[in-house]
């Protein structure tokens, strides 16, 4: 076992790391009042190659793998979560990369990996979140077509996709509970095709989130992702097996960004005449702090090791994106705290670290279906 990263991973995680704390340090604060997707900094880091660097480089990609795409997903989100979802802007194509045609591969991952285009995941829908066979969005065969009706919910990049990947019942008749559904590549500019911006979220505000509704919308039938009708489901959750890694650098990444802004605070801040750093209860906060962060970023390094390799474990995932997400709020916490009165005003970065910390509980698969997820593969 090898714990050290390459050469060129390390020159990975300075150039995202500088990019990070020069393109989003100055301005987080300002898209994250405004609700503002950062359409400028995406077109920068994708001219970096920091867009879709898991990409292999036959389809226009970095190639750095999925290790790769989480140091720089830890790195931007370090800085600032709801702008490290630029990073994101490759979600649908990892369904695509998994299980679609060569064809499909050729034609879509090279839009991305380019940055000529950004994709979508669109699977959430109002009843139906973790209970993905739930999803209730239906694709009718018509001739060469799919008729599409039904709506989605949380969909992240909705307004700026200009493709999403889409989960709809193709095949009701079947009795197998998990061999209804397909995954169809659907144009954002489709007649039909109804996006509506999300306003007033608690957290990663610079993130576009969109409701989606399809009304009639027809595409052909070659893009359905692979040949074969019926492995939605299983596709959706390889999918998520993949971007579950990617949410857990991020709860690395903010953890981390967490910690340096209370080391660098705590050092600075005077009670009682000596700095708060002297004070054993802020010390245990900080190593408590630290401790839990190594915990979770080895995870993360392990989990996407494996994903690189080909070998996924469901399990391993799991408990990374729980571990993960339970840290970045652990720290979060503990960052404002530290700050006392200032953690709580937005003059100060760990107040918006806070609020943006809880999504990473319930995205890409709740703390309790990660456990369930977990126990019951374990009791199987």
């Amino acid at each position: 076992m090898d714990f050290e990263i390459t050469q060129e991973q390390k020159m990975l995680v300075e150039t995202a790391g500088d990019f990070a704390k020069n393109e989003f340090a100055p301005v987080a604060q300002e898209l994250d009042r405004k609700e503002e997707y950062p359409m400028d900094i995406w077109k920068k880091a994708s001219e970096l190659g920091l867009i879709g660097a898991w990409i292999p480089e036959e389809y226009g990609g970095a190639g750095v793998g999925f290790f790769g795409n989480a140091l720089i997903t830890e790195q931007f989100a370090k800085i600032d979560l709801g702008i490290s979802l630029i990073v994101a802007g490759t979600f649908g194509c990892e369904a695509i990369y998994w299980g679609g045609t060569e064809e499909q591969k050729k034609k879509y991952l090279p839009l991305v990996a380019q940055g000529k285009a950004i994709s979508a995941g669109a699977f959430t829908e109002p009843d139906a979140g973790t209970d993905v066979a739930g999803a209730r969005t239906r694709a009718v065969k018509d001739g060469n077509d799919y008729v599409i009706n039904g709506s989605k919910m949380f969909i992240t990049n909705g307004n700026v996709c200009k493709f999403m990947i889409a989960l709809a019942i193709t095949n009701p008749e079947n009795e197998k509970k998990y061999s209804k559904h397909s995954l169809i590549i659907v144009e954002s500019d489709r007649p039909g095709v109804t996006i509506n911006k999300i306003h007033g979220k608690m957290g990663v505000r610079a993130s576009n989130t969109s409701d989606i509704s399809f009304e009639d919308v027809r595409v052909p039938r070659e893009n359905l992702v692979g040949a074969k009708e019926g492995l939605g489901f299983y596709q959706a959750m390889q999918f998520f097996d993949t971007t579950r890694i990617m949410v857990s650098a991020q709860g690395v990444g903010l953890a981390q960004g967490a910690l340096d802004k209370s080391i660098e605070y705590v050092k600075e801040r005077k009670a009682f005449g000596a700095p708060i750093a002297s004070f054993q209860i802020t010390q245990q906060k900080i190593a408590e702090m630290a401790i839990r962060i190594e915990a979770a970023r080895n995870l993360v390094y392990k989990s996407a090791h494996y994903l690189d390799k080909g070998e996924v474990d469901p399990i391993l995932n799991a408990i990374t994106k729980y571990y993960a997400g339970e840290t970045a709020v652990f720290c979060a916490n503990y960052a404002v705290e530290l700050h006392g009165g200032y953690g709580y005003i937005d003059e100060y970065d760990v107040q918006r670290y806070y609020r943006d910390a809880k999504i990473l509980q319930i995205y890409e698969g709740t703390k309790e279906a990660e456990v369930l997820t977990i126990a019951r593969r374990l009791l199987a």
